[in-house]
């Protein structure tokens, strides 16, 4: 196995080589079972599923957070972002079970962090008033490269007693939060100032598979909208909307140069043709 830390122009040369060789592979026909060795590219859409996937990628966020407005998530659960792209790494198609995972994430401060409702502890205590936020996708991300990237998010704010309803979320399809990773240095307008992310470990096995390991991808230039459809369900049926007070709470919509989010990541990709022979 090679493995070294090299310049993103290096990695670029070394991509377009592999991308050589898928585009000069033989079709794959319309399987539904990885290769031998290429199982952790399930969720990469065949032939009969994306006619314009040549590669197969795999993204996990391993660590990190996320801050919007005055509130701070943990990233302490892995996320995987799976799928298919083009030649030019654009087009991103999930297959079966693809794109980005569902993991929720504990917020601190649970529900009466973000609602200021000391009052609901009375009702229903600490353990029901739990909150966790679970990052979906927006729209499809665009600009793969090795070190950078660009992913339009929603958030989905939910309580396990669903004192906040089943559509509470920060961002939309129609007005998502599009956070554009990099692993340089940020140019964020203030108050923020610049912070940096780490180039990736380039590691290249014998099944060709790419490896980029150890990486962070930051950005603390996007903006946030506030949130919409949060409700506060009393006693099960008694529906009461709160986005303004959460907005209030929360600092929301939030401009940019007052967000920040850190990512630790580990990428793979290949040549479909090598997952689906």
């Amino acid at each position: 196995m090679i493995q070294s830390k090299v310049p993103a122009r290096l990695l670029t040369a070394i991509g377009a080589a592999i991308l050589a060789l898928a585009l000069l592979a033989p079709v794959a026909s319309a399987e539904t079972e990885p290769a031998e060795g290429y199982e952790q590219f399930a969720s990469c859409p065949d032939q009969g599923e994306s006619a314009t996937s040549v590669i197969c990628i795999r993204s996990d966020v391993t660590g990190g957070h996320l801050d919007v407005g005055n509130k701070e998530v943990p990233i302490e659960n892995p996320l995987t972002l799976e799928g298919g792209v083009n030649a030019e790494f654009e087009e991103f198609t999930p297959g079966p079970g693809g794109g980005l995972s569902k993991t929720p994430q504990k917020v601190p401060g649970g529900v009466i962090g973000l609602t200021g409702l000391t009052w609901l502890l009375e009702f229903f205590g600490s353990e029901a008033l739990t909150l966790y936020a679970t990052t979906e996708l927006a729209g499809s991300p665009t600009g793969f490269t090795f070190s950078s990237v660009t992913i339009p998010i929603k958030v989905h704010l939910t309580n396990p007693a669903g004192l906040l309803g089943s559509t509470c979320y920060l961002g939309s399809v129609s007005e998502p939060v599009v956070l554009n990773l990099i692993t340089g240095t940020t140019e964020p307008p203030p108050p923020n100032e610049p912070i940096s992310g780490k180039s990736a470990e380039l590691e290249v096995d014998g099944k060709v598979i790419v490896h980029l390991n150890n990486g962070t991808f930051v950005d603390n230039s996007f903006a946030a909208p506030g949130v919409n459809g949060c409700k506060l369900v009393l006693f099960g049926f008694i529906p009461i909307s709160i986005n303004g007070l959460i907005n209030e709470i929360s600092e929301l919509p939030s401009p940019a140069g007052t967000n920040e989010v850190v990512q630790d990541f580990d990428i793979e990709f290949t040549a479909r043709s090598n997952v689906y022979p």
